[in-house]
């Protein structure tokens, strides 16, 4: 099986040879993670760079009422809080939504992969802009769209992300989302969200 976090940032910037036998070692000692468990937590104080190779996750802060708001999905070939170790703590939460296979790069080792294989440098800043448009996406819909745009929008960006790393080649992508996370993520109770879904994709229950 590839290395999903390396198929990733070649697709962003091309890898040297050396730049790919760096990477695969750094991530070479993974380990497999629960459905719904927490790898880090808000108020933590900041630690490795998390690497999903296998499952779904995602970002999520935890309001004063009790309630919860995810702010991003994270699939295989996606690496976590490059820079957060700059903070004193963790600002949000991630949690597993699917059994998941979860390579951790201390800060230590991220610096001097990025000083030294500049290749891989230029390919996670490119990544970082990805993320942080995707986010900035996210904010318009929950400011300015409509629900039933909202839950498109977050069909179409969850489809191509996974197109574009080769998680499906159909039309259709079958998303290990409840209804609770759909609700969490788009800011409405979990029946509406549910039932604009059906409308604009196929979501596993």
């Amino acid at each position: 099986m590839g290395n999903r976090f390396i198929d990733k940032l070649q697709g962003f910037f091309p890898l040297a040879e050396e730049d790919v036998s760096a990477l695969s070692v750094a991530t070479s000692h993974p380990q497999k993670v629960p459905p719904r468990r927490d790898i880090i937590r808000e108020g933590d104080r900041p630690g490795p760079v998390f690497v999903i190779l296998e499952g779904w996750a995602c970002r999520y802060k935890i309001l004063p009422n009790g309630t919860r708001q995810i702010v991003a999905y994270l699939m295989p070939g996606d690496a976590c809080d490059m820079h957060v170790g700059l903070l004193a703590e963790m600002d949000h939460s991630i949690q597993t939504i699917t059994s998941a296979v979860i390579a951790t790069i201390d800060r230590a080792k991220m610096d001097e992969l990025l000083d030294r294989h500049p290749n891989f440098a230029k390919a996670m800043y490119v990544a970082q802009l990805v993320d942080e448009s995707t986010l900035r996406a996210w904010i318009t819909s929950m400011g300015r769209r409509s629900s039933i745009e909202r839950v498109a929008h977050l069909m179409c960006e969850l489809y191509l992300r996974a197109r574009n790393i080769g998680l499906t080649t159909e039309p259709r992508l079958s998303l290990p989302l409840s209804q609770v996370l759909l609700a969490d993520s788009l800011g409405m109770t979990p029946s509406i969200s549910i039932a604009f879904s059906r409308n604009c994709g196929r979501v596993g229950q």
